[in-house]
């Protein structure tokens, strides 16, 4: 079935919520029969992206609550229009977590069966290492990702560089002190994680900080949840300013994480919404990636290193999840990162 029908089909019950089937083919401005009409109605069901009403001939069809979240967005149609040309959310939507992630299944059938395949392969390739081997190969992963998640805030290390700095802890030069402080303390979060991996069994809101703590170690930036208003470069997204809010929305987030079965959602989740979240001063994208990578560790899956992801497309996948609350774009980042650290380690 055509992407562009489905698009479309989309669309008007978007503009025309509540109508038939029938109804809709006989509106809707495409050249498709009406078995293929009722082909895309199902299809859209099972994506979740939209729900009915009634049975039969009674039968009426709309937006499913988990439409905004789950709905492709084209990234480069998106950026366009400059920041204040967008349309947005401009503040931390309360019901996202409550109301619509906690029904919302994140990942299709299929990327599902994707995943778990990837994630045997996994399971097949550490059962053939003795444990100096695995040791060795995630010491190579912990290297990448501590280059990666640093360059994404902005670091100028090359890996070459990183990799000589973690192993020989001697400065590049011409390198910030701070620039290999965060280097440092990145290697250290993931040799913390790796070395206590059932930290994140029960993920709690001290959890966050501790690792945060770690992060940000000597970088002079305030630990524990910030008590004042901040923005974010890029957009008009303003987050939560209260404090004891910002506690109750990371509580919300573990509650919603720890009740979750499997591991990819978990994972994924903490991923975008301890960014969305945003509850430190600095530090909250960095803190995102090694939480998401200490579920995944915990659960003795394949961790991410992010290597292959460009910092601006990863910083434009986020950008969306803050201003229009989706998550497709950045489920794309996910997947195919767990494709690569698959593929690429162990």
């Amino acid at each position: 079935m055509a992407t562009n029908n489905k698009h479309e089909v989309l669309e008007f019950i978007k503009m025309n919520p509540s109508l038939s089937s029938k109804e809709i083919h006989d509106s809707v401005n495409l050249n498709i029969s009406y078995a293929t009409l009722k082909r895309i109605l199902t299809q859209l069901i099972i994506e979740k992206l939209i729900i009915f009403k009634g049975d039969g001939r009674g039968r009426k069809y709309l937006l499913s609550p988990t439409y905004e979240l789950l709905y492709s967005i084209n990234l480069a149609n998106y950026f366009e229009k400059e920041i204040d040309e967008r349309t947005i959310r401009d503040s931390y939507n309360f019901s996202l977590i409550d109301d619509v992630l906690c029904t919302a299944q994140l990942f299709t059938e299929k990327e599902l069966m994707y995943l778990d395949d990837l994630q045997k392969q996994f399971k097949d390739n550490i059962s053939n290492l003795s444990d100096t081997e695995y040791a060795k190969e995630l010491e190579r992963l912990a290297i990448d990702l501590s280059w990666k998640s640093s360059q994404i805030e902005g670091n100028t290390y090359s890996l070459l560089e990183t990799e000589h700095l973690l192993k020989e802890k001697e400065r590049a030069k011409g390198k910030s002190k701070n620039e290999a402080i965060m280097l440092l303390n990145h290697k250290t979060a993931i040799d913390f994680i790796v070395a206590n991996p059932d930290y994140t069994k029960l993920l709690t809101v001290s959890c966050i900080e501790d690792i945060h703590s770690i992060l940000m170690k000597d970088l002079g930036v305030e630990r524990n949840i910030r008590k004042r208003r901040m923005g974010i470069s890029g957009t008009n997204y303003k987050p939560l300013d209260n404090e004891h809010q910002i506690r109750e929305a990371l509580e919300n987030m573990c509650k919603l994480i720890n009740g979750r079965i499997n591991v990819f959602e978990k994972a994924l989740l903490a991923l975008v919404l301890l960014s969305y979240i945003q509850a430190f001063s600095d530090g909250n994208k960095r803190t995102a990636r090694i939480i998401s990578n200490a579920i995944l560790i915990n659960n003795v899956y394949c961790p991410l290193s992010f290597r292959t992801i460009d910092s601006v497309e990863y910083k434009k996948a986020m950008l969306i999840f803050y201003e229009q609350n989706n998550i497709s774009v950045f489920k794309d980042i996910f997947i195919n990162q767990f494709e690569f650290a698959v593929k690429t380690y162990f």
